[in-house]
């Protein structure tokens, strides 16, 4: 299982939020790529990163300090946050981004989302970001009528290979994960599955590693100190 170190960054700085509230934010540092490179000292294999500005607005005002992080490091990065055009995508990509992760564009653009895919294969990953079953867009703002599982489903046959779950109600709470609720998502599709939200202890890991996800994404535990990387890398 790979585990990715998140860097969300807002306004410029590396930031994480609670339940992805943006009026519940805490400041960890005002260099993202400083942070990115702390991470691959630690023996990080691969960096999440969120353009939180993007995932909001859908523009982004990062995007030049993303492309810096990708220059800055030797190990793969991907990105998501607001991505709504195939412009961006490959843009990203152009840049030495790995891996471009769509989130509310794939609700609402399945024409976009399609032509992504077909374009751009592997290198595309989609963000399923739940609210009690329901998949939540424009950063976490509105809930849809949309249920999970039956977009993992649909995702799958469109030929995406990877996607992003979090439980929005476990994200930056330090609870940990709804293991459960992942692993009824990994059981259910062959796709790469990245879990999210909530993962807190080691013990929290080892539950994820059980359910042989593809990935885990740790993001507050780390920079509370919650967690050690780098003891998460020797198991």
């Amino acid at each position: 299982m790979i585990i990715f170190p998140a860097i969300d960054i807002l306004d410029g700085n590396c930031v994480r939020l609670i339940q992805g509230d943006y009026n519940r934010e805490r400041i960890y540092g005002d260099s993202p790529v400083d942070m990115a490179k702390q991470w691959e000292e630690k023996g990080a294999e691969y960096i999440h990163i969120v353009d939180l500005n993007g995932a909001k607005t859908g523009e982004s005002i990062n995007n030049k300090i993303i492309k810096e992080i990708a220059n800055a490091v030797s190990i793969p990065v991907q990105v998501g946050g607001g991505i709504r055009s195939i412009e961006t995508i490959k843009d990203y990509i152009d840049s030495g981004v790995s891996r471009v992760i769509i989130g509310t564009a794939a609700i609402n653009d399945q024409a976009f989302l399609r032509e992504a895919v077909n374009t751009f294969e592997e290198k595309i990953a989609v963000s399923v970001d739940a609210r009690n079953g329901y998949v939540a867009t424009d950063g976490w703002t509105d809930t849809s009528d949309v249920v999970a599982l039956d977009l993992v489903k649909k995702l799958e046959k469109l030929g995406v290979q990877t996607i992003v779950y979090t439980d929005i109600a476990k994200d930056g709470m330090l609870q940990g994960p709804n293991i459960k609720e992942q692993q009824i998502i990994n059981k259910s599709t062959t796709m790469d599955v990245i879990a999210s939200g909530g993962v807190t202890t080691k013990d929290d890991v080892e539950n994820l590693r059980k359910l042989e996800v593809y990935g885990a994404i740790i993001g507050k535990a780390l920079y509370d100190g919650k967690l050690e990387f780098e003891a998460l890398m020797e198991d």
